[in-house]
């Protein structure tokens, strides 16, 4: 096995197009990704064999701006619809929101479904079905090194180091082979919970015989080794330092590494601590009731005891650090929170990464906090985060203890998986071993080998308020144009029995131009063309609509160069 990167040829991502996978033979595994290859979030997966079936996660990915009022987008549970009486269980490998968010809308359509995680990862996972009102769900906490059956999966559980405690990697023994997929993890050697990546655990499957490794993805590109959790204690240090007025820290709400290392701090420095934003609070006081979160007495205080404090005697740990629009740091930035503000003098701390598609709702919170003079540190001026993903370094590692007959890159963007599967290709996997699919790619592995065998349909379910899969493209597609540039609507009223046009037509807009006798022109235009269909014979009021639509819109696009939202309205008398 080669332990350096030759420039072999890139891997290329296998291109299917729709095509439905052939009839599953006897004891060959199928596995298909329902999130989370081709984006970074919704992290899902399907194996089956002998008609069994286990889910691995179930996560959300969260809108972008190009995705108006959808609140969060659920993996591909429509292709597991009608085959969730088969479902054995579900496995879950940490507890952060693009692996368990959608948890309770699959347990919705069939809450029997066992789940499978680590203490805290349930724990979690609990708060979330009780807000969902979804009881009587079995929850199996497996601990690291355990082994369980179910039906057909001979489960074992590996600890790994991720950015939330009690992150596992998961081996599964079946009838056609060993898989191994380490879900969200690191190497970091000296991990502030002391709980290293089972490296041991690793080797002994790749003894055994790996017939599929499934790794993460989302550091591939990223040259050497991640920068270790404690490596930011300095930087964090010199920012404590620094405050002599108000601090606030925005992070992850399930980052409790990172809260620990705020709260270590805050100690040294004699600051109470407060939380501020409800996940927060929930995924803090878990960690605490659990002991992966260690509080000194006297250390915790309520949002509502802060104006008993100085500035200078509290840090403030808050949700927000993606720009998200209601979190509290967007609020304190916007000066709409109601009980925390910050200006001149204060420095705000992003303690965390910043996720591909945030990046214009991140810098305007960092712009929003600056213009009010607070000194805003973050990844970019400060080593005050370090990511949770294995690099490329640590990946080349565990590809030649492993020594995977074949290799099937998971969590990602598409370059993601290729950066990955090439490193795989320089260790001495095979090329036709390396397969990079995307959501909804049908991969079959028998007899020590896989296959890319089909693809199916693998669109983006929205959660819009309380609907869930209701909302469209063609829906989205609309609330753009109204956004970005408003409608007008035309309203005439015609008699058919006399083709006569009684009144209109009468043209208002919103979000668009406005001023006065702006519509005088084209209002005129559109009376004519209805008048002369009018004449004509027309008795169809769509007809007459379809009339006025196209009019203004020409006129819209030729005068103004806009293309808002035309909504014609013909009434028959």
């Amino acid at each position: 096995m080669l332990t350096r990167v030759d420039r072999p040829p890139k891997v290329v991502p296998v291109r299917e197009s729709l095509r439905t996978p052939p009839k599953l033979a006897p004891d060959t595994l199928r596995i298909i990704p329902l999130g989370g290859l081709g984006d970074v979030g919704r992290n899902m997966a399907a194996f089956e064999i002998n008609g069994q079936i286990l889910l691995l996660d179930c996560g959300v990915l969260f809108p972008d701006e190009n995705q108006p009022g959808v609140d969060l987008i659920l993996p591909g549970l429509h292709l597991i619809q009608d085959r969730l009486d088969d479902v054995v269980g579900l496995v879950l490998t940490h507890g952060h929101e693009d692996h368990i968010g959608a948890v309770p809308y699959l347990l919705r359509r069939r809450p029997q479904i066992p789940v499978l995680g680590s203490k805290l990862t349930l724990a979690l996972v609990r708060e979330k079905l009780r807000e969902h009102r979804i009881r009587d769900v079995e929850l199996r906490v497996m601990d690291d090194g355990s082994r369980t059956q179910l039906g057909a999966f001979d489960l074992e559980f590996l600890s790994v180091n991720h950015s939330i405690p009690d992150a596992m990697a998961v081996a599964m023994r079946t009838a056609a082979g060993l898989v191994l997929h380490t879900g969200d993890f690191k190497m970091d050697q000296l991990p502030l919970d002391h709980r290293l990546t089972d490296l041991r655990g690793f080797a002994r499957i790749g003894e055994e015989g790996c017939d599929l490794f499934m790794a993460d993805s989302t550091n591939a590109e990223s040259p050497g080794f991640t920068t270790l959790e404690k490596d930011i204690r300095p930087a964090m240090e010199r920012v404590f330092a620094q405050a002599s007025k108000k601090l606030i820290v925005a992070c992850f709400s399930s980052h409790v590494h990172r809260v620990q290392q705020v709260m270590d701090e805050a100690v040294k420095a004699g600051r109470k601590v407060v939380y501020v934003g409800r996940s927060m609070v929930r995924n803090m006081t878990i960690a605490q009731e659990l002991g992966y979160l260690r509080v000194p007495a006297d250390t915790l205080i309520e949002l509502k005891e802060l104006d008993n404090y100085r500035d200078d005697e509290v840090v403030i740990v808050s949700t927000g650090s993606q720009g998200e629009p209601l979190s509290a740091l967007s609020r304190i930035a916007n000066h709409e929170h109601p009980v925390i503000t910050a200006g001149e003098g204060d420095i705000v701390l992003l303690a965390s990464s910043l996720i591909p598609g945030n990046e214009n709702s991140v810098y305007r919170v960092i712009n929003g906090l600056t213009r009010n003079g607070v000194k805003v540190v973050h990844k970019g001026n400060a080593l005050v985060h370090v990511s949770g993903h294995a690099s490329s370094g640590e990946l080349l590692y565990c590809y030649n203890i492993i020594q995977p007959k074949n290799v099937m890159p998971v969590h990602g963007e598409v370059r993601h998986l290729v950066a990955n599967a090439d490193l795989a290709v320089a260790t001495g996997v095979p090329r036709d071993r390396a397969i990079v699919v995307e959501d909804g790619g049908v991969v079959d592995l028998a007899k020590g080998r896989a296959r890319v065998v089909g693809k199916l349909e693998c669109g983006y379910i929205f959660v819009d308020g309380s609907t869930v899969g209701d909302l469209g493209d063609a829906e989205l597609d609309d609330r753009r144009i109204l956004g970005e540039e408003g409608f007008i609507s035309a309203i005439a009223v015609v008699n058919l029995h006399s083709g006569k046009l009684v009144s209109g037509p009468d043209i208002t807009a919103r979000g668009f131009v406005e001023g006065e006798g702006i519509f005088d022109d084209i209002a005129n235009e559109v009376r004519g063309v209805l008048v002369e269909a009018l004449e004509d014979g027309a008795e169809d009021t769509y007809q007459l609509q379809q009339l006025i639509r196209r009019r203004i819109g020409r006129w819209v696009n030729r005068v103004y160069r806009r293309r808002p939202m035309i909504i014609p309205v013909v009434v028959a008398t």
